[in-house]
């Protein structure tokens, strides 16, 4: 198995999670914070969803998914343009609220599309590129790709989390 399958699997087990987590919950869930500053289902899958948009296309020298296909509209989130939830105040959490969990799941696959066709086209070598040289050791193309998968995870297994919280306060 080369490292751009073993990305792909990866990659491709966040969007069977985001959609897992998503999936037959009502606006009301997906919105609700289960705590006064805790983070919502709605802020997770779309923060998550805009890191992976912003790093991606930032080494793959693409445009992100966001401004490109109209989803900063079709949000229409009282936020900055190109803002990825990076240090969201409580206040800047509330912000992030959705009518249905189609248009969260919607930005992810479109998001997953375009970075899995990216990793597809990915070389051995390719993975060893410097992209962001603020750091010491520099990043490789491979620890981005593989820092974006990590963060991606976490957030995606807090949005679980806090499904589960819902789902049992309700029993």
């Amino acid at each position: 198995m080369h490292a751009k399958d073993i990305l792909i699997d990866a990659y491709s087990r966040i969007q069977e999670e985001v959609h897992a987590v998503v999936d037959g919950l009502a606006a009301d869930d997906l919105n609700a914070r289960p705590a006064a500053d805790a983070n919502s289902i709605s802020w997770l899958i779309w923060h998550l969803s805009r890191v992976q948009d912003d790093h991606v296309a930032d080494a793959a020298g693409l445009d992100q998914v966001w401004p490109a296909q109209g989803w900063d509209k079709r949000f229409g989130l009282d936020l900055p343009r190109l803002d990825t939830g990076y240090g969201h105040s409580s206040r800047k959490v509330a912000k992030v609220r959705v009518d249905s969990g189609d248009l969260l799941v919607g930005y992810y696959d479109a998001v997953h599309e375009q970075s899995l066709g990216f990793v597809r086209g990915l070389t051995a070598k390719d993975l060893e590129q410097v992209v962001d040289e603020r750091w010491t050791p520099a990043v490789t193309l491979g620890v981005r790709l593989v820092s974006v998968l990590a963060d991606d995870l976490q957030h995606v297994g807090q949005a679980a989390y806090v499904r589960g919280l819902l789902q049992s306060a309700a029993s």
